[in-house]
């Protein structure tokens, strides 16, 4: 899947799970409930032991699911996240070394910001899309609307703290997509293996963004 093809995908799909677990199994669990749920993509952050590990796991095993990187700090770390067939990277925080090194490496790249200042730099460096995070805590779908203003073109993916009720707000207010934790993911499913749990919460997504672009009167 090219760099083009990734970016066409997060745009329809838009909604950006991301899999956080104290074990590799556990998130291996949860990946694969939300891809049966509908949402064949998932940010695997790197807090999960045997992170690349397990990205390389995924893109075998499941050649259908994009499978992205999270939390991604440093430079050694991207370069092991694309050795193992990541197909986006993304942190938390703006590093400009990591953007350079997708951006070369023709991965896609999505770099954390807050601040409009952060947002020129981003977009200088390269990044496909730039992430607005913790987006809920700093003034939510108001301040994400308010970006879009001054950053019309800029396509920006909303994280941190959005939930089934806000999700679609946020979309609506000019989001490019939102990244999901554990409203889409629970912690207490994981730890009782409640697929189904877990893939009807991916299937109410789904349809939280087909609800949004149906035509008006449909």
């Amino acid at each position: 899947m090219t760099k083009e093809e990734v970016r066409a995908r997060i745009e329809e799909l838009a909604i950006i799970p991301a899999v956080r677990a104290s074990t590799d199994d556990d998130a291996l669990f949860a990946a694969e409930a939300v891809s049966r749920g509908g949402l064949p993509i998932v940010e695997l952050t790197m807090t999960v032991p045997k992170a690349t590990e397990l990205i390389a796991h995924l893109v075998k095993k499941h050649p259908h699911v994009i499978v992205g990187a999270g939390t991604v700090l440093d430079l050694e770390t991207a370069r092991a996240c694309l050795a193992a067939g990541a197909k986006f990277i993304t942190s938390p925080g703006l590093d400009p070394e990591i953007v350079a090194f997708a951006v070369k490496a023709g991965i896609t790249v999505i770099p954390g910001v807050l601040t409009p200042s952060e947002i020129i730099a981003a977009v200088k460096a390269g990044a496909d899309f730039v992430k607005i995070f913790p987006c809920t805590q700093v003034g939510g779908v108001d301040y994400l609307r308010a970006l879009k203003y001054p950053f019309p073109k800029v396509a920006f993916i909303a994280a941190g703290g959005i939930n089934q009720q806000t999700a679609g707000q946020y979309l609506a207010a000019g989001a490019t997509a939102v990244g999901i934790g554990t409203d889409l993911i629970p912690p207490r499913a994981i730890a009782i293996r409640e697929a189904d749990w877990i893939e009807e919460l991916a299937r109410r997504y789904v349809n939280t963004v087909k609800h949004l672009r149906k035509p008006d009167g449909a």
